[in-house]
């Protein structure tokens, strides 16, 4: 028989979807491609080859009940939590066999399984890891100048120095924007965290902290309380929907990636 040092970690993943966005009133529900985009996100995941399980973390009935007739399993939240990451504790104290707890944004319909592996990974091989996340170079200006997409620095084993809204680091010699992504690496951050499961029940007990409150990100309570960050640089993209204009951009983008898969399939049979 196997020492209990040697077993598998299990691995839960959770999906934190609100009712109430303040910026866009039942995201999760929200059609993309004939489909809401909550089931996106669950069909995306699902094609994770590390996930034991995946849970939709809900706070209202309507979309509890629209996850369960495409076969998701869901738990019911209560609505004042204040954040994702409370929410997926809650479901986390439900599963006291998950080792890893990973994080996946709700409002990522283009989330790819390859994506949350890569995320899972560090915490595999190396016990330093508290938490793991994604970066992704950024190659337009737009992105680099949007305050909607978080910047991250890492050091030379890629552990997270800081992350910004602002652009990060500040290429001084640049004369613009765009000569600043040909002089430099600068990534964005992808919102998506593998936790030991240790790690998340601490981060959620800590109260916010300044530079947390200042930005906007919750993840610089982590730095600011010493956890260790991965960061993994990933190929892939996502897209995050928080605004109409971005539900829009989202339709236009699963258009196109359909039309792209429709166009090869027909060359496969031809």
């Amino acid at each position: 028989m196997p020492s209990k040092e040697n077993k598998a970690p299990y691995i839960l993943g959770v999906i934190p979807a609100r009712f109430a966005s303040t910026r866009l009133m039942g995201k999760p529900l929200a059609n993309i491609g004939g489909k809401p985009m909550i089931q996106h996100t669950f069909e995306g995941a699902s094609k994770s080859k590390l996930l034991n399980k995946i849970i939709i973390a809900v706070d209202d009935s309507k979309v509890a009940d629209v996850c369960k007739s495409f076969g998701a399993t869901v738990m019911m939240t209560p609505k004042d939590v204040k954040t994702g990451s409370d929410r997926i504790a809650i479901v986390a104290k439900e599963f006291p066999r998950a080792d890893i707890i990973v994080n996946i944004q709700g409002d990522e319909p283009f989330i790819k399984g390859m994506m949350i592996d890569q995320a899972i990974e560090p915490l595999l091989f190396d016990n330093s890891v508290h938490v793991a996340t994604l970066a992704k170079k950024i190659i337009s200006v737009e992105e680099l100048t949007s305050a909607s997409v978080p910047k991250v620095v890492f050091d030379y084993e890629n552990f997270a120095l800081y992350f910004s809204r602002s652009q990060i680091p500040f290429v001084r010699d640049a004369k613009d924007e765009s000569e600043a992504i040909q002089l430099a690496e600068i990534y964005k951050h992808i919102g998506l965290y593998a936790f030991r499961r240790e790690s998340l029940f601490r981060f959620t007990s800590l109260e916010q902290t300044d530079l947390e409150r200042w930005e906007k990100l919750e993840q610089l309570r982590m730095l600011e309380h010493g956890f260790k960050i991965k960061v993994v640089v990933t190929e892939y993209d996502t897209f995050s929907v928080d605004t109409p204009e971005d539900l829009k951009m989202a339709r236009r983008l699963y258009s196109k990636i359909k039309k792209k898969k429709n166009r090869n399939e027909n060359s496969k049979e031809s």
